[in-house]
């Protein structure tokens, strides 16, 4: 019975893997990372207080059942090979392949849950928006605990952590679409005004200080883009400006203060409420 069950547990765990990799369903890789460390876990559990007891039992049993076996045997002047009673209690004792494929995996999949969820998670950039700091395809590992730790799945914070501060590059749930996770620049920290006006930086009526640098070329698009470095907060970070690009920002959308932006043809002015950040 516990064969078939575990064989149609694993078959709809991994339907539901694939109705998420398609969008078909709203998951995470949290979320899925979560429940297979909570199912093999509870088959790790069963296995310790009762299957692996039970297998312990049955091979005492027989154990004693060949020993004494073989003892008539060798008093019959019947000679017995003496490996046949360890190799029936190995066979016994070994794991069936519906706890090796669950209970086996719990302690791996757990310390990559927790490495994952409260140290260190890996991301691969997948667009150009942080060109040339980080490249299309590129491979990050990010610190889950500098900006404070929070519970994965429900992502309830637990500790403050460090404020971010301009110039820092972060990984964080795009608010339309919190499933989606997106990396940007802290540009703006709360109560700061910042004016991205053709195509200039400035944040508090200060222009951002950014020096020329040689054109960078973009072997994705292949072409050259113009590139300077910029500074923020005493750190400097290198920019790609298009120039083929408005300064407009088309169909801005509507999101949580946005009464705080002023659109213009020119480009956008924002201040940032308390609680939030301005990321580019």
């Amino acid at each position: 019975m516990m064969p078939i069950f575990t064989a149609a547990l694993m078959a709809a765990f991994l339907a539901y893997c694939v109705a998420w990799y398609f969008g078909s369903v709203e998951s995470s890789f949290s979320l899925v990372l979560f429940l297979a460390t909570v199912g093999t876990g509870g088959f790790w559990v069963a296995e310790r207080m009762v299957f692996l007891p039970r297998r312990m039992v049955a091979a005492k049993r027989l154990s004693d059942e060949l020993q004494a076996h073989a003892a008539q045997l060798e008093a019959q002047g019947i000679a017995r090979p003496n490996d046949s009673v360890d190799d029936a209690r190995e066979a016994i004792l070994r794991q069936p392949w519906w706890l090796d494929w669950t209970a086996g995996l719990f302690p791996v999949l757990l310390v990559v849950f927790v490495l994952r969820s409260f140290l260190f998670e890996p991301f691969k950039i997948p667009s150009g928006s942080m060109v040339p700091t980080l490249l299309v395809g590129d491979l990050i590992l990010v610190n889950k605990f500098t900006y404070g730790l929070r519970l994965p799945v429900l992502n309830t914070k637990v500790t403050e952590g460090t404020p971010p501060k301009r110039g820092d590059v972060m990984v964080f749930r795009y608010p339309p679409k919190p499933s989606l996770d997106y990396i940007k620049r802290v540009v703006g920290v709360p109560g700061d005004e910042v004016a991205y006006l053709n195509k200039r930086l400035t944040i508090n009526g200060q222009p951002v200080p950014a020096r020329g640098e040689k054109d960078f070329f973009d072997d994705h698009d292949m072409r050259y883009l113009s590139q300077f470095e910029e500074e923020l907060s005493g750190k400097k970070h290198r920019i790609v400006v298009d120039g083929t690009r408005s300064a407009n920002i088309i169909a801005a959308g509507d999101f949580a203060s946005r009464d705080n932006c002023r659109y213009t043809v020119d480009g956008v002015v924002c201040k940032v409420p308390a609680g939030h950040y301005f990321m580019m």
